[in-house]
């Protein structure tokens, strides 16, 4: 099948992420009989640096021909003292709203290998496996009136019903193919938006019978994600606090370098990325941690193109490569073995193309 991506290096750590993750889908696309055109286009700080602009009009068009975007990451030291309007995570906020892509999916998944890594115990880490949605395109981040002056700030927290239950519905299609858990997380006490969140989060249960609901307040979310992580199937939340507790979450599994994400719409269309962000510092060190990029290419397999086996595929190889005892300097330690960020990704490549080998050897004796 044909499909083309657009790729967004962006800046810092993205460019090589982006290319590891690239050369895996390469991989895939020649052991599984797909053509995957990459269309590369620039974003946040380096399109400001070529364009002076954090999304120029030709990066929106690329990704307007494309069927998917995987996106590295934006931002960096270099441009904090940018205008707002001209900082780079303006580029990805207005990627975001342009192509509508309102809800995030962050998979939050404890590897057994990695749980030394993690900062909480690993009777608290283990059997960890969670989804976050956050609602992308609404609340505070976008809300109007949004002004400063000397003396005081406004911003205004705004959302509507439809906004509302297009995530929440998504949560409970999600929660069916799961546990049939959803925790819906809000500020009903407080908020009047919260308030309406929880009532269209009860709407919609009724369509649900099968999965169980229940809500939260978001400080006793952000508790609760410490001390009981487990017991969490699919929260759904609105835009700021899914911004908070996912960043939470993603500490859990030890390193943000192993966490991708999915930013997508009702179509399928959607925008993958790993939760890291630019880690300037590393920036052409060849030691930065590419799983997040390499899962987040995995999502989009997924959930935009529907290549459920190929996506598994990805899946399994991080895993392996991990458990045999190779990894980045993030989550290496004791035994196991420090690689760049170009070996692991041929790491993973060679446990991909020995899966496949030995599935088909099996499947000709069948």
């Amino acid at each position: 099948m044909e499909k083309t991506i657009a790729i967004l290096p962006g800046d810092g750590i993205g460019p090589e992420v982006t290319a590891a993750a690239v050369k895996v889908l390469r991989t895939i696309a020649m052991r599984y009989g797909h053509s995957f055109t990459m269309k590369e286009a620039d974003i946040g700080g380096a399109a400001i640096d070529r364009y002076g602009e954090p999304l120029p009009d030709e990066t929106i068009t690329a990704c307007e021909q494309s069927d998917a975007i995987l996106l590295g990451a934006v931002g960096g030291p270099k441009w904090d003292k940018n205008p707002a309007d001209k900082r780079p995570e303006k580029g990805l906020l207005g990627i975001r709203k342009h192509f509508d892509l309102y809800a995030n999916i962050r998979p939050v998944k404890a590897f057994p290998s990695l749980l030394s890594s993690s900062p909480l115990k690993k009777e608290v880490a283990e059997n960890v496996d969670m989804v976050i949605l956050r609602e992308l395109t609404g609340g505070l981040y976008f809300g109007e009136p949004k002004r400063r002056n000397e003396r005081s700030a406004i911003d205004t927290l705004v959302y509507t019903k439809e906004e509302i239950k297009r995530i929440v519905t998504q949560a409970f299609e999600i929660a069916r193919t799961r546990r049939g858990k959803v925790t819906s997380v809000d500020k009903a006490n407080v908020l009047e938006t919260s308030k309406l969140w929880r009532q269209v989060v009860e709407e919609v249960r009724e369509g649900y019978p099968d999965v169980d609901v229940d809500h939260l307040y978001v400080d006793a979310a952000a508790m609760k994600l410490i001390t009981e992580p487990s017991t969490f199937d699919v929260i759904v939340t609105e835009n700021m606090f899914g911004d908070i507790l996912s960043d939470e979450a993603s500490v859990i599994t030890g390193s943000l370098g192993m966490l991708p994400s999915a930013s997508v719409r009702a179509d399928g269309f959607g925008l993958y990325e790993p939760v890291h962000g630019s880690a300037p510092d590393l920036a052409g060190e060849n030691k930065a941690n590419p799983s997040a990029a390499i899962l987040s290419a995995a999502m989009m397999l997924r959930h935009s193109f529907g290549f459920h086996t190929e996506a598994s595929a990805i899946e399994e190889a991080v895993k392996s490569v991990l458990e045999d005892g190779y990894g980045t300097g993030d989550v290496c330690g004791g035994d196991k073995q420090v690689v760049s960020t170009t070996r692991f990704a041929e790491k993973v490549i060679e446990e991909i193309e020995r899966e496949f080998v030995s599935d088909h050897i099996m499947l000709s004796y069948v």
